[in-house]
């Protein structure tokens, strides 16, 4: 198996990325294709010691699209970046799966036009795993369309469900659409016809829920729009944020407190920072493209870089690409001949 990253992708590209892509062939014994400026990426990996005997190859390119730039210009302008053609070697078969922690939007603009979608699938969604009181759940979609129809919800669910059988190993998992009521009434228009589709759909469907039900872990699949799902997963993240350096201020007005606290939570603190830090997921899949496409967060550590890598090797091992596509057509037939605002 080779799994083509985007070494020049992220805020801190290309040391972060190569420290952790090194990583990941010392840990997952897979071959991998660094993708970017070579003379970039020796200087990088000359830092390691005994980096020749790892299974690392490098595919040199000459452009990088920044995290700013338009996602479809950059495609049509950019061809020989290193999100293109890390995408294009999955679409010739000469990588299993792709990585970048670079401009989300570019590569999803990139894996749309050039490994197409696949067959059945209307729209792509971007998936996260999400912490929870009880285990991650999956969230689909979180930016990929910010205009979505019930028929494109509806398939998120499908490939949602199979991500969360494949890679974070739950059974018949529960799937929620998230709306602003628990009622099948409430919502807008998208989110009732939705749930009229999932109903129908043969998926482990419980109706609604919503936003304060997310983080208690009895969903393991929530549905929405990437504009929804986006401004979900930026809030939590700020969320997060804000009470740790909340706790940190309130502690700091009491040095002993401070000093016995830490004695006391160190452990605890511990725990809750690994059950919440996105470092330990690695990184999103872009789900309905014919190929495995993960994307990371743009202020990526090592760690993280390691573990979207992971994911992507899971993803190919456990033939996701086949899964979705025969859940995708099977739901879809059960569901044939709705009238759908979003066919």
């Amino acid at each position: 198996m080779k799994i083509a990253v985007d070494a020049m992708g992220g805020d801190n590209s290309p040391t972060v990325v190569i420290a952790g892509a090194v990583e990941a062939a010392k840990s997952f014994k897979e071959e991998i294709i660094l993708v970017g400026n070579e003379s970039d990426i020796r200087a990088e990996l000359n830092k390691f010691k005994n980096v020749q005997n790892l299974p690392i190859q490098i595919a040199h390119s000459e452009e990088v699209i920044a995290m700013d730039e338009s996602p479809v210009d950059a495609f049509r302008k950019k061809p020989n970046s290193s999100i293109v053609k890390g995408i294009k070697l999955v679409a010739d078969g000469k990588a299993s799966g792709f990585f970048s922690a670079g401009n989300s939007g570019a590569i999803n603009a990139a894996a749309l036009m050039t490994l197409k979608r696949l067959e059945g699938v209307s729209r792509p969604g971007i998936a996260i795993a999400f912490p929870t009181l009880k285990k991650p759940c999956v969230i689909i979609d979180v930016g990929a369309n910010v205009d979505s129809k019930p028929r494109n919800l509806m398939q998120f669910a499908i490939m949602g469900s199979v991500y969360s059988t494949d890679i974070l190993k739950i059974e018949n998992p529960k799937v929620g659409l998230l709306s602003i009521g628990e009622e099948s009434s409430k919502g807008n228009e998208l989110t009732i016809e939705t749930h009229k589709l999932l109903v129908k759909s043969g998926l482990n469907f419980i109706g609604n829920i919503e936003g304060r039900d997310i983080g208690k872990g009895d969903v393991d699949v929530i549905v929405c729009d990437g504009f929804v799902g986006n401004v979900v997963l930026k809030l939590s993240e700020g969320i997060a944020d804000y009470l740790i350096q909340l706790i940190k201020e309130e502690m700091k007005k009491s040095p002993i407190l401070l000093m016995t606290a830490a004695l006391i939570l160190k452990g605890v603190f511990k725990d809750i920072k690994k059950k919440i830090d996105y470092d330990e997921y690695g990184g999103a899949p872009l789900l309905g493209v014919n190929g495995i496409c993960i994307i990371g967060h743009g202020s990526s550590n090592a760690k993280a870089i390691k573990n979207g890598i992971r994911v992507c090797i899971e993803s190919v091992k456990n033939n996701i690409i086949q899964h979705l596509v025969t859940d995708i057509l099977k739901v879809s037939h059960l569901t044939h001949g709705d009238n759908e605002n979003g066919n």
